[in-house]
């Protein structure tokens, strides 16, 4: 499957339009519903969410990227103007979590706000938007996990077929997609029981923490390979 949705857009050479963009906002648009929605049942203003979503948006795609580069200096101290083409590659979502804790923390000392509150409404809007953005990894044969050499498991969602390499491996971007909305699906029925406020944060980072850790296990060398190898092949200058 081709990566760009759009090429030369416009007619200008170069300027493309990736599916993984789509896909993320479309998970961007939808979270901010779901938000606006729990506002309602978490008694927080949807004009803080407006408000928020400025300050939010701007600070998790840097704090992302800057995660995902200090990680992977390597790739980068030998061009430093690659840190800053983030069109290429290389966002990691702890940074992204990290970073929109922090403007949270502040807005809502600013605003006296209820932070618990607002991480009640804003974390199953977190988890659906990560639940949709790993498909912008299925797009771009990335994340995937062990190679598969029994046959008979050659198929979708257990395996995916990546075409650079010829041969199936296990479709991890799949598994944690679905973790996820299960993740979700138990904050949103849960959630109602809880008699006090701010236990979606830490059910967060509990059920996440165990989704990655099972992920990962599936994963990790085949991932940091091909993720390293599409970066050279990016940005050869690196």
């Amino acid at each position: 499957m081709n990566r760009y949705a759009i090429e030369n857009l416009f007619g200008i050479e170069g300027l493309n339009i990736v599916w993984y963009g789509i896909i993320i906002t479309c998970g961007m648009v939808l979270g901010f519903a779901l938000t606006i929605y729990r506002c309602r049942k978490t008694g927080i203003n949807k004009e803080h969410i407006y408000n928020l979503a400025l300050w939010l948006i701007p600070v998790c795609i840097i704090c992302a990227r800057a995660y995902y580069v200090i990680f992977e200096w390597d790739n980068y101290k030998n061009d430093l103007l690659s840190v800053f083409e983030i069109n290429r590659w290389g966002l990691a979502i702890y940074g992204g979590v990290l970073g929109g804790v922090a403007v949270a923390l502040i807005y809502c000392k600013v605003k006296r706000i209820s932070f618990w509150s607002l991480a009640d409404t804003l974390m199953p809007s977190l988890v659906l938007g990560q639940a949709m953005g790993r498909w912008g990894n299925f797009v771009n044969q990335e994340a995937y996990g062990n190679q598969i050499t029994n046959p008979s498991l050659c198929f979708f969602p257990y395996g995916v077929y990546i075409e650079e390499i010829g041969q199936w491996w296990q479709a991890t971007f799949f598994y944690e997609s679905a973790l996820n909305l299960a993740l979700l699906t138990a904050m949103l029925i849960c959630c109602p029981h809880f008699r006090r406020k701010g236990y979606l944060l830490p059910f967060y980072m509990i059920g996440y923490g165990t989704i990655r850790l099972f992920v990962e296990g599936c994963a990790p060398t085949a991932f940091i390979s091909f993720r390293v190898s599409v970066y050279h092949r990016c940005c050869p200058a690196a």
